[in-house]
């Protein structure tokens, strides 16, 4: 194959793993809205939309396999290549994420914990992956470092939250009936999940950045 067209595979790599990154930021935003409004619809539509990404998953990954096969890349395109395959990988995995999301838009009645702020958790790794995919398509090396710097502020946020959950559970009195026990439970065990969740969204961003820093500069500093 002409040098050119195999240039033009490798840019077109990158604009399918950046699409597909807009498709899965769609997906997380749905999940956040549908939980916030207990939208059943918007989470059904959620749920469903994994099977797309799941398949521009199998799809890309393929790309990564025949460009590795056929045309052996070297040095930078290797590491490109060898990237990209591990960032649609996080890519995924947010997806699913996000699919969790709906799962407990289904499960909750009502917010019992309403000083426990998840659409801003949201916000913020919502942010994170942007960062990291822009750094990703204009190759910045300070943008990955600066995606770590951030995910210890999400860390912080998400403990915080946890312990605001842990405390207004401790601080409840009153809470006799055993049915009425049973669904505090559900939505403590339901509200300290979607905090996780969350928080692993923010690891996959550092996951992205520390694929690219390592595809821009051959710099494994954030791999571990």
């Amino acid at each position: 194959m002409p040098r050119e067209g195999y240039q033009d595979q490798l840019d077109d790599l990158r604009e399918e793993v950046l699409y597909m990154s807009e498709v899965v930021l769609d997906q997380l935003r749905s999940g956040l809205s549908a939980l916030d409004s207990k939208d059943e619809d918007l989470a059904w539509e959620v749920i469903e939309g994994d099977h797309e990404i799941n398949e521009m998953y199998l799809d890309l990954e393929k790309e990564c396999v025949d460009l590795i096969a056929l045309q052996q890349p070297v040095a930078g395109d290797l590491r490109f290549i060898a990237a990209t395959f591990k960032i649609i990988t996080d890519l995924e995995r947010i997806a699913d994420l996000a699919t969790n999301l709906g799962d407990y838009t289904l499960e909750a009645d009502r917010d019992m914990f309403p000083d426990v702020d998840i659409q801003a958790i949201g916000d913020e790794v919502i942010g994170m992956i942007e960062d990291a995919m822009e750094a990703y398509a204009s190759e910045s090396a300070d943008g990955c470092y600066a995606i770590a710097e951030y995910d210890d502020k999400v860390d912080a946020h998400c403990e915080r939250a946890s312990e605001t959950v842990a405390r207004e559970l401790i601080s409840r009195d009153g809470v006799d009936d055993e049915e009425e026990v049973d669904e505090l439970m559900r939505e403590v065990y339901r509200l300290l999940l979607t905090i996780r969740d969350l928080e692993r969204v923010g690891d996959h961003a550092v996951n992205i950045a520390a694929r690219t820093l390592y595809m821009v500069e051959n710099d494994d500093d954030l791999l571990y």
